[in-house]
This record gives C-alpha cells, sequence and structure tokens, in this order.
C-alpha cells in the first residue's frame, strides 16, 4: 500500500484551488523547488498526471479531479481525529449556517437545538433559504445544499443520501387521479418552486438508465421550497421534492408517493464550506452530532420502490 504524505497532499489541494504552483507553495511556505519535487512525487506515486500545466497557470486532469476529493475527505478525517485527540474543555464558538427552508425547518432545526442542548458555549445563527449563498462572500460559516455541487473549490462532506420522488396529497389524487408516467404530469398541476438557476419546472426521472424530462407547469410558484410542501399537502398539486423533505408526510399518510416505478434525480444533502481552515472545533462537533444522527435515520433514507 503506497502511503502519501499530507504535505503533498495539502500541496496538490491548494495548487488545485489557486492554480498556481508557486502561490500554493507560499501559502505553505515551501521553496519552490521543494513544491514541485513534492507535486512530482504524488504523481509518480500514483503513475498519473494531475495537472495540465502552462506558462501561466495549471489546469487539473480528469484523474486530478477525480483524486482531489479523495485527497480533501482524507485530510478532513485525519484533522477531525486529531481533534477528538486533543480536545480539551467544553467546544465554544459561534457558527452562522444557511440551510434550504424545507430540510432546514423540519429536520435539522430539532438536532441543531439539541447540538446546543449539549453544546451551550456554542451559539449559532440561522439563514433558511433556497438561495445559494456565495460562502465567499455573505456572511456565512457552512452552508446545507442538496444535489451535486456547481462550486469544486468549496469543501463538501456528505450527510446523507437522499433523491427527488413526485408526490401528492390523497385528497388530490382522489379527485384529479393517478399520473402513470411522467408524461402525465404534464396535465396536472404542478406546484413550483425556484432554485439557483430559475424556475424549478424540469423535472427529471429514470426509467433504468433512460433519463425522462418532463416539463411541467401550474399555477402556484414561490422562493420557498417548504410552501410547495404545505401546498402539496393541502391538496391543491403535486410537488417534485427532496426525499429528506418529505419522508415524514409519507410516513404519516399526508403525502403519497407518485410514479413509484421511476427513479427521480439524486439529491444528497451536504455541509459545505470554504477551506480546510474553516474546520473549527464546533464546527467538527457539529458535523460529528449530524452524522450521527442521520445514520440514525438507517434504513429511512430512500423511499420505497
Amino acid at each position: 500500500m503506497i502511503m502519501y504524505s499530507t504535505t503533498d497532499l495539502q500541496l496538490f489541494i491548494h495548487t488545485a484551488d489557486l492554480g498556481s504552483l508557486s502561490n500554493a507553495a507560499r501559502q505553505l511556505d515551501l521553496l519552490p523547488a521543494t513544491a514541485s519535487a513534492s507535486l512530482k512525487r504524488l504523481e509518480q506515486q500514483l503513475n498519473t498526471r494531475l495537472f495540465v500545466r502552462s506558462t501561466r497557470s495549471m489546469r487539473l486532469t480528469p484523474e486530478g479531479t477525480l483524486f482531489l476529493e479523495y485527497s480533501r475527505q482524507a485530510l478532513a478525517l485525519l484533522q477531525e481525529g486529531q481533534a477528538l485527540l486533543t480536545a480539551g474543555g467544553p467546544v465554544s464558538g459561534h457558527l452562522r449556517l444557511s440551510m434550504p427552508s424545507d430540510v432546514g425547518r423540519n429536520v435539522l432545526l430539532p438536532w441543531l437545538d439539541a447540538f446546543q442542548e449539549n453544546h451551550p458555549q456554542v451559539t449559532l445563527s440561522l439563514q433558511f433559504s433556497d438561495r445559494v449563498v456565495d460562502l465567499f462572500r455573505d456572511p456565512v460559516d457552512v452552508a446545507f445544499r442538496y444535489g451535486p455541487l456547481d462550486d469544486s473549490t468549496l469543501v463538501s462532506q456528505i450527510l446523507a443520501p437522499s433523491r427527488r420522488v413526485a408526490v401528492a396529497a390523497p385528497s388530490y389524487l382522489a379527485r384529479h387521479g393517478r399520473p402513470a408516467a411522467p408524461k402525465d404530469l404534464a396535465s396536472h398541476n404542478c406546484l413550483l418552486y425556484y432554485l439557483q438557476h430559475g424556475l424549478f419546472n424540469n423535472w427529471r426521472f429514470y426509467s433504468g438508465k433512460t433519463a425522462l424530462d418532463v416539463k411541467v407547469r401550474g399555477d402556484r410558484m414561490t422562493d420557498d421550497a417548504a410552501i410547495a410542501r404545505a401546498w402539496a399537502i393541502a391538496g391543491i398539486g403535486i410537488a417534485y421534492k427532496s426525499w429528506l423533505d418529505v419522508r415524514q408526510d409519507v410516513a404519516d399518510g399526508r403525502l403519497e408517493i407518485i410514479l413509484e416505478q421511476f427513479v427521480g434525480e439524486e439529491t444528497p444533502l451536504s455541509m459545505v464550506y470554504p477551506h480546510r481552515s474553516s474546520m473549527s472545533p464546533s464546527l467538527r462537533a457539529l458535523l460529528a452530532f449530524l452524522r450521527a444522527q442521520f445514520a440514525a435515520l438507517t434504513g429511512d433514507l430512500n423511499p420505497a420502490p
């Protein structure tokens, strides 16, 4: 088994984030020749090129992009382990959190209250919004996000798997019938909300490996996805939501999954922050606490087929 130097991995990550080996070396207080030898050693160990080099910048190869996430996770695990071994005294500090409105209010909020009971010296500022915040500009330390990340420079820790499901109240289905295929949604009142790239009105399902896209419409739109779920519960229309948002409604009979034979888009929930250096003791404690809460939901994190 190959043993990788943490310094080599840190240099690799900094170079990928900054697009420059010299800038990465400067941040890590390394001589240029030492940094160059470090990156060369890592590429030799992996037997692959991690960067495409030009006179002005360095761009990740496909292999480098793949290895980057594993490198981030490896260093994060080492830092978490070190923090657990060296932790002394109570966890304290202030965390500013941004989270999607629905999962934030109905899943995360009770857990955050319990976390503060365990760590009374931690203070939290909570922002509930489906708008994707800019972690480099907005006054937010950590964001919770659904789905794949658009910004590869951010550090991401997956908390739970999830996927979208189409749901409706029994009263709506009794009045309007149950669609048999995704294309049938075009004739139903679909409850729409806005995401990062605009109105979320293109719903994707999978039949095996075949993607089925359907353009839906409805008489109600909102910038708060929790409102779309409330409309669905009220029997007004059909919603396409993350399973984490609606699993309790389905269990309690307020909503029913429709189109069960089709698979919705994957929407894993992740905790996202700008840099490894942002991983304070209070954030490490929060990450460990939330992972334990989601682990307790094992078997309930994906809808029944």
